[in-house]
Parts: C-alpha cells; structure tokens; sequence
C-alpha cells in the first residue's frame, strides 16, 4: 500500500497517511511521500486548499516509526532522519495554501508537528495529544511555533514530561477549531471548513494566510509590514473588482486567480 495518499477534486487536495498497521507512523518513505505532495500542492493551480488526514486505527499519527529507526540504525549506522529528505516538513510548513488537519485519533510526536504546520484542526472527542521525544531520548525543536498556539505553562508541560493529554484540555486553550465525534464527522467537518476556503478568492486566501503566518515569525510590526507586501497583488487584481460588482449585482462572484 502506498503510505501517502493524495486526490484533489473541487480544488481540494486530500492527502492521508495510510499505514494504519503501525498506527500511521512517519517512516523514510511516508515522510518523503509527504513532501512530494506538499510539492505537488503549491504548484497546482487548481488546489485551493489541503486537507491532512490518516487511515482510521486508533491513531492520527504516531510521530516516528521507531522501529524503522532502530533498523535503520543497526544495519547503516546512520539516523533514519538523514534519509528524509524534508525531516522537519518545512515543506508543508512554507504552503501558501491553507491546510486543515482532520485527526482523526490520538497524536503524539511527529504527529503534533504535522498538525502545528497546519492552519486550521479538528479533532476526535476522547482522544489525546502530546509531544513524547522527551521519553525516548528524540528531540522537538519543530514545538517552538506552538508557544503561538497554547500558553507557554501549558506547551513547557506537554515538551518536558512528555505525557499526553486530554484534547479536550488544549481545546479549552483554543488548539482546535472543533472536536467531533466521530472520525467520519471530523473529516466531514474539515471537508465543510475546506469548501468554504475554495469558495472563497484564492488570493485574498493566500495573502490571509501569508499575514497570519509573517506576524507569528516576525512579530507584530514586521509582520504587519510584510502583510501588506503581500496583499499588494489582491488589491491589483482583476476579483478585487469581481467581488464588489458580485456583491452590488447580489450574486456569486466568478473567481479567477488574477
């Protein structure tokens, strides 16, 4: 089974984690299989938005497959992460386009980095969360965007115990934009969440996202400075007149991309 799915319809990219055997850890070729979509993604014309989900089994993702490291290790003396070719999914963390975690179970580790690189997260009632390097000797430099997303008593806790936690705690904190049910009712909702951002104009929707993501790297001056570089192309284009003439002519607008 190929471990990286990924279909795009409606100008929804859906890309699943299929190895549910091993609770959809992130081995050399699962890894690698991700940053090729996330490549494919940003250069597809026709994608408005992603959508990051995982086979169901219990588990969104499970971080590392260790066991592949241990092998790894023993037969070639190396790291597994020096056979990645994108080991910390910067990849996915540069997209322009808005991606939307569907977590479908718990997630631990490379699990929690996957979903802080995404925009927006839904996740299962009665699952848990947390950060486990601490526990196996790994590391997290990738949790450092978090102190962004969960006050910084809450984030200390997660890295340096490495315990899980209730999602239902970091959702209380504003980590996840909805908890559902079932893991059919989060996809159903992240695909709800994914149709409205592709409904809407595609540049306005990658400048948003571009403003969000520069304040939370620059910090609040630089960023606002760099969010509006980035809506100098929205403000030149053909749907900042389709918009308002749609809206004064009480229908939907046409969307171009220009």
């Amino acid at each position: 089974m190929n471990p990286i799915d990924l279909k795009i319809e409606d100008g929804i990219a859906t890309v699943s984690i299929n190895r549910p055997e091993r609770k959809n850890a992130l081995s050399v070729a699962a890894t690698n299989g991700l940053t090729d979509a996330w490549e494919k993604i940003e250069v597809d014309d026709s994608v408005r938005v992603a959508i990051l989900t995982s086979a169901d089994c219990g588990v969104f993702c499970a971080g590392l497959d260790l066991k592949e490291a241990t092998q790894i290790a023993r037969d070639e003396g190396v790291d597994i992460l020096s056979k990645m070719r994108d080991p910390f999914h910067e990849t996915m963390r540069a997209c322009k386009k808005p991606i939307i975690a569907a977590m479908t179970g718990s997630l631990m580790a490379g699990g929690m980095m996957l979903t802080l690189n995404c925009d927006l997260r839904v996740g299962l009632k009665g699952t848990k969360v947390g950060i486990t390097e601490v526990k196996i000797g790994r590391g997290s430099p990738w949790a450092a965007p978090a102190l962004s997303m969960l006050p910084q008593p809450i984030l200390m806790e997660i890295v340096l115990t490495g315990d899980l936690m209730p999602i239902e705690r970091l959702h209380d904190y504003g980590f996840t934009n909805y908890l559902e049910d079932s893991p059919d009712a989060v996809r159903e909702r992240a695909h709800e969440l994914a149709k409205r951002i592709a409904g809407a104009a595609p540049l306005s929707v990658v400048a948003a996202k571009g403003s969000v993501r520069a304040t939370m790297d620059l910090g609040c001056a630089d960023g606002l400075e760099e969010g509006k570089r980035l809506h100098e192309v929205v403000y030149a284009s053909n749907d900042a007149i389709e918009g308002p003439k749609a809206f004064a002519e009480k229908r939907a607008p046409d969307w171009t991309g220009t």
